[in-house]
């Protein structure tokens, strides 16, 4: 019995060689898989340890609602406000559908994995990172707006997962930006909108491929409350996408 109590009182791993080094003297097998524990996953960004459903709440409710952001469907936005009600349902039901998970609409093992998978140690998407929206004019940081420099940064987190989300709708075709946060200075000598969301870390301006209608209408899809595009003044050679919660579109040359 003595014995017993100090082999198991050891690390797994040598538990199992003593074991193995018993069947082998008596010719034996030892399945060593039913003893093996699944170790719970630490991210190192944020880790959940539970299963999220309709009526949760809680800060890792949040987090759960600012990855799937982009996913309200048409027209619509997803508050972050740590309460898990139909909205946030159907929102993880669209990611888990767009990511080919079973789209219950429950955030368990499967889908927080996909998400770990997606984001970076720092909170970003792996597509995207806080350099690309950071002051426009050069600068480095998220002081100089109206809001604390931690707030803006976490509307340009917002911001992010909403364009993975877009990105990945398009196929996983690179969005490229060319303006995020800038500071009031920096808005002022661009010729920024005094009320522009860009002081706020909540939006960003899109070049390039896909076409600019193609990404005024998709970003229908992902949460942008501001759309602007081609046909706008101003924004020609550009397409404007902010996290706002109410709607306005207007790209008239791509029917917006």
């Amino acid at each position: 019995m003595s014995f017993l109590k100090s082999l198991f009182s050891k690390p797994l791993p040598r538990v199992l060689a003593v074991l193995s080094l018993f069947a082998a003297m008596l010719g034996a097998t030892v399945v060593t898989s039913v003893v093996t524990a699944t170790e719970a996953h630490a991210d190192g960004c944020y880790t959940w340890s539970r299963t999220l459903s309709q009526g949760a709440s809680g800060e890792d409710v949040r987090q759960l609602q600012i990855r799937v952001a982009g996913y309200p469907a048409y027209g619509g936005h997803i508050a972050a406000d740590g309460a898990f009600g139909p909205a946030t349902k159907a929102a993880v039901q669209r990611f888990q559908s767009a990511y080919g998970l079973g789209a219950d609409g429950i955030a368990g093992p499967a889908t927080f994995s996909k998400i770990y998978s997606l984001q970076d140690d720092d909170c970003t998407p792996i597509h995207f990172a806080y350099t690309e929206l950071d002051d426009g004019c050069g600068g480095s940081g998220w002081d100089g707006g109206p809001l604390s420099a931690a707030a803006t940064k976490a509307n340009a987190l917002q911001t992010m997962w909403q364009l993975e989300a877009m990105r990945h709708a398009l196929g996983d075709q690179p969005l490229n930006i060319t303006s995020g946060f800038r500071s009031i200075p920096c808005n002022n000598a661009v010729g920024g909108a005094s009320n522009s969301q860009h002081l706020y870390g909540r939006s960003a301006d899109l070049v390039g491929s896909p076409s600019l209608c193609t990404l005024a209408k998709q970003a229908r899809y992902h949460g942008f409350g501001g759309i602007f595009g081609p046909g706008y003044p101003g924004h020609n050679d550009h397409t404007h996408v902010d996290i706002r919660t109410s709607n306005a579109w207007s790209a008239p040359t791509c029917g917006i």
